[in-house]
Order: structure tokens, then C-alpha cells, then sequence
């Protein structure tokens, strides 16, 4: 690999390598030139007429959606329909639901295994995650009830059909929501057989089915596998891939695709699994990994930020950082020619114009870009001690160690008993998270349980560096991270190290 001169910047992306876990939430569709000139005419051909007539059967799911639960209370929802709806308009959605998918070039679903009856798992999990062409698995299950977004109530046509699924809602902004949808999965869980089995996707977010996200804790279930088995995989619908209208028309496109729905014998916890629901949930995930021969990971979503965990902490697995590096590097900023001026222990706030003014950027847009990665307070402006330690961390002139004793100088407050200085947690969440994406929440708690060794409720320098250089995990995180190609020095852990001067060779790019 080249050299660079300090002042580049590069975007701050890890190496791959064996101990690198695979990216779940990234899809990326590579066509032939051949399959380019197939899908074109493909495109212009099939995929209009198979859209066209799909919406027109979506639609005329509305009608059966709306006349299951007309004129019902919402007293009367809490129980199963029974009598001519469930008979007239469950068979009704059933049938217009297997014609949708086979417009869509889903000509055939092939099953394997058993469904357990309801009595004997009254909840199915089905992974991986990966499309929203994934509720076809709801057609080979008799259409069980469902777990999903609140939000997607408001959605025309689908929000009818979770009425008329009875599904049990979630809501990702609501602390207490998912307390509430374990205490109804419990609820219908025990009913005896009266109710439904009930259908969810412990995942909660779309994969790339390349690994196994981290299962949210559940109940007895018996895993279901989706596999989509063709040639060319336009089904994944990733975090970062090819959007909605991509993948649609790409499946579309396609002569014909299959998918393949597996039945998994029924997974009964053990005494030990009973009473940690954690341990019960990776135990069926390590199950239904092996049985994909994909990993199982502990990847999952926190809001809307895809993280990893490492240890003791979560981590974004591409954090702003790396994002910011670029818009700079398309104006052709050198963080290390950028003098910051930011006072240590001392916050500053500045504003958009401020921000514009110390970087000497003059694009309205990419100011605009790079002042967003930060967070801001009530006000609208941001902590100039934020953009000091990414600018420094973005330089590769500025060593690891340089760069932790840059972030503990910045952050660190003073004390009036015992040590001069300390990071306390406010400041060391701000740093990860500036520098590893981490979610405050995660470092918060990190903190805590790194400040219960000693009698101080903070970090000194050389704790902190003992952390972030030194810890076998964690230190290889920051490096990782941060300087893919340099090594810390090995220095004791009681001892607080020299600055490193060793040169820092260009990690591998990614494109744009």
C-alpha cells in the first residue's frame, strides 16, 4: 500500500480479514453485462404487466381486510374472530395473497419439514429477515398472526391488513412498547390453542442473509428458514443495497423465482434457558444459523443504527465518522492543516457559519453535510471539541495514542478531590461515540462498570489509554477503527505511554 502524507484524509474504513464479521446490513447487486441486456428487456416486458396486476390484487385485499373486523369493538379484537369472517374473509386473503406473490414471479414455494400445530408452538420465528417479499412465508403457516411496526398501520392497504390480522403491535419509539407486545405474545402463548399461532421475525430489521442477526429474547417457538434459492439474489432488501423500486422491479424482471420454507423441529428450552431468556434466544439462534450455514452474529439495530457488539460495548458498523471523512475528502479538506483551537475541559459552541469559517469550507452544501454528522444542542450548535478530536482522528499524522490523549484532554474535568483531571461518563460516551459510533446508552453503562475498580466515579489518562490501547478487546477495536495498518506500543499497563511516532500506511478504500 502507498504511503500518505499526514494531512490526507482518508476514509477511516477496517480492513477485512478473518476476524472481521460480515456485514449483514450491506447488499451489493453486481450484474453482468449479459444479465444488464436480460433484465433491460425483462424489465421493459415482464415487470410492468407483473407490478400492474399485483396492485390490482393487493388492492383487492382491501375489501376482505375491512369486512373481517367492520363493526367490531376494539374489546371485541382482543379475542380471535371465529363464525362466517373468519371462514369467508380468512380463505379470501389467503387465496388473493398466494396470486400476489405468484404475479410477482413467485411461481413456486417449496416446503420442508412440518408445522407444528398451535398447541405444540404457539409462536413461529422466521429468519433470516432479509426482503418485504419475506411475509410469504405467512402462506405455507396458514396466515398466523403477525408482530410488526405500529407505524405500518398507517400504510394504505397494509394497515387494513394487520387489522384483519389481529397483529400485535410494536412501536420502536415507545420504551415501554415492547414490554407490552412480550406480555401479549405470552397472552396468546397460553390461550390453550384458542388463539392463532403467532408469526414474527425476531430479527426486527432486514438483513442481507449473509449472517444471522441477534435474536431479541422470546418465548418457546418453533424456527422457521426462508431461503430465496436463485441464481441472482434481487430479493435482499439490506440497510444499505438497492432500494424499494430496485428490488421490486429486478424480482419482477426475473422469469421465475423460488422460495424455500423450512420447518425446524420445535425448540423447548431447558430449566437453565427458562430462566435466562438471553441465553434461550442465542441458543435458538446458534440453532437456526447452523441449520442456514451462515454465522450467527451479534449484530442488531439500536433506533436506527446498525451496531456490532464487542465486548462489553456496541459499535456502529460504519460509524458518521467514516461518512464525514468523506464529504471532506470530496472538498478537498486536509484535517491536518486545520487548526481547531479548542480549549481542553471547555466546551465552545459555534453555528453553521462558525463551523464554515474554522474549516474554511465555502460549499453551502457540503457545510451543510458535514455540520449534521454532529450533534447539536437545543439551540442548534455544536461542541467545537466534537469536531477538534474527528478532525484529529480523520488525520493520519495523528498517532493512536496522540489521538486518546487528544480525547481525554478535551473531555476530561477538573476535580476538586483526588486527581487533577478525570473522564467522567458524559465525556467518555461523547468520545466513543464520535470515534466508534457507539450508542451513549452502551458507553454510559461501560463506564460505569470501568469506574467500579477504582474510587473515583472517572477515568485518569492512564486508565483511559489502558482501555482504548491496551485492553485485548477493546483496544483492538480502536485500532481496528481507527488506524487499521498501526500497532499501539506495548507499554505496561501501569504505565502511561509515549506519544507513537510509527508511520501509518492507507487502508484499503472503499468507493463512494
Amino acid at each position: 500500500m502507498s504511503q500518505g502524507s499526514p494531512g490526507d484524509c482518508v476514509p477511516l474504513e477496517p480492513t477485512s480479514g478473518p476476524s472481521t464479521p460480515p456485514n449483514p446490513f450491506v447488499h451489493e447487486l453486481h450484474l453482468s453485462r449479459l444479465q444488464r441486456i436480460k433484465f433491460c428487456l425483462l424489465g421493459a416486458l415482464l415487470a410492468p404487466i407483473r407490478v400492474l396486476l399485483a396492485f390490482i390484487v393487493l388492492f383487492l385485499l382491501w375489501p376482505f381486510a375491512w369486512l373481517q373486523v367492520a363493526g367490531l369493538s376494539e374489546e371485541q379484537l382482543q379475542e380471535p374472530l371465529t363464525g362466517w369472517r373468519k371462514t369467508v374473509c380468512h380463505n379470501g386473503v389467503l387465496g388473493l395473497s398466494r396470486l400476489l406473490f405468484f404475479l410477482l414471479g413467485f411461481l413456486r414455494i417449496r416446503v420442508r419439514g412440518q408445522r407444528a400445530s398451535r398447541l405444540q408452538a404457539p409462536v413461529l420465528v422466521a429468519a433470516p429477515h432479509s426482503t418485504f417479499f419475506d411475509p410469504i412465508v405467512l402462506l405455507p403457516c396458514d396466515l398466523p398472526k403477525v408482530v410488526s411496526r405500529a407505524e405500518n398501520l398507517s400504510v394504505p392497504v397494509i394497515g387494513a391488513l394487520l387489522r384483519f390480522n389481529q397483529a400485535i403491535l410494536v412501536s420502536r419509539h415507545d420504551p415501554a412498547s415492547r414490554r407490552r407486545v412480550v406480555e401479549e405474545v405470552r397472552r396468546r402463548a397460553t390461550s390453550g390453542g384458542k388463539w392463532p399461532q403467532v408469526l414474527f421475525f425476531p430479527e426486527g430489521t432486514c438483513s442481507n442473509k449473509k449472517a444471522l442477526l441477534k435474536f431479541k429474547p422470546g418465548v418457546p417457538v418453533q424456527p422457521i428458514l426462508i431461503r430465496y434459492p436463485n441464481s441472482l439474489d434481487t430479493t435482499s432488501w439490506a440497510w444499505r443495497g438497492p432500494g424499494v423500486l430496485k428490488v421490486l422491479w429486478l424480482t419482477a424482471s426475473q422469469p421465475c423465482s423460488i422460495v424455500d420454507v423450512e420447518f425446524l423441529p420445535v425448540y423447548h428450552p431447558s430449566p437453565e434457558e427458562s430462566r435466562d431468556p438471553t441465553l434461550y434466544a442465542n441458543n435458538v439462534q446458534r440453532v437456526m444459523a447452523q441449520a442456514l450455514g451462515i454465522p450467527a452474529t451479534e449484530c442488531e439495530f439500536v433506533g436506527s443504527l446498525p451496531v456490532i457488539v464487542v465486548g462489553r460495548l456496541k459499535v456502529a458498523f460504519e460509524p458518521q465518522l467514516w461518512e464525514l471523512g468523506k464529504v471532506l475528502r470530496k472538498a478537498g479538506l486536509s484535517p491536518g492543516y486545520v487548526d481547531t483551537g479548542a480549549e481542553p475541559g471547555r466546551s465552545r459552541m459555534i453555528n453553521q457559519d462558525e463551523f464554515a469559517r474554522q474549516l474554511q469550507l465555502s460549499d453551502p452544501q457540503t457545510v451543510a453535510g458535514a455540520f449534521s454528522y454532529f450533534q447539536k444542542d437545543a439551540n442548534g450548535l455544536v461542541d467545537f471539541r466534537d469536531v477538534a478530536l474527528a478532525l484529529a482522528a480523520l488525520d493520519r499524522g495523528t498517532g493512536l495514542e496522540e489521538l486518546t490523549r487528544l480525547a481525554f484532554e478535551l473531555f476530561a474535568e477538573e476535580q476538586a478531590e483526588g486527581p487533577s483531571r478525570l473522564l467522567c461518563s458524559d465525556g467518555f460516551s461523547t468520545i466513543l461515540h464520535l470515534l466508534l459510533g457507539s450508542p451513549r446508552p452502551a458507553a454510559e453503562t461501560l463506564h460505569a462498570e470501568l469506574c467500579q475498580a477504582g474510587p473515583h466515579q472517572g477515568l485518569s489518562l492512564c486508565q483511559f489509554q489502558d482501555f482504548s490501547l491496551r485492553d485485548p478487546l477493546h483496544g483492538k477495536l480502536f485500532s481496528t477503527y481507527l488506524r487499521p495498518s498501526q500497532t499501539p506500543n506495548a507499554s505496561s499497563p501501569g504505565s502511561c505511554p509515549a506519544l507513537a511516532n510509527g508511520t501509518v500506511h492507507s487502508p484499503k478504500q472503499k468507493g463512494d
